[in-house]
């Protein structure tokens, strides 16, 4: 924990330093380091038998929380914009 916590302030530091005159291929790098990311959490998702076999009750429930959160937003910004503008 702490070394995630430690690798987080170093990104930090290194953002406020370069904030000014960030590198040019910067937005390229991240971009690269999300898709390794992304690949890695596939292949562990594929690994994990019990995810696999329950992909399709998974898939039913993030549909579910996806409309769910969707729904919410869009009634309390409604409601919000209700309230403030009229």
């Amino acid at each position: 924990m702490l070394i995630v916590i430690g690798i987080m302030f170093f990104g930090v530091s290194v953002g406020l330093l370069l904030r000014n005159n960030p590198p040019k291929l910067l937005p390229k790098f991240i971009n690269l380091v999300i898709y390794a990311l992304l690949l890695i959490l596939g292949i562990s998702v594929g690994a994990n038998e019990m995810i696999v076999n329950n992909l399709h009750t998974l898939g039913v429930q993030a549909l579910i929380i996806t409309l769910g959160a969707l729904v919410g937003s869009i009634l309390l910004s409604w409601l919000l914009f209700r309230y403030l503008f009229k």
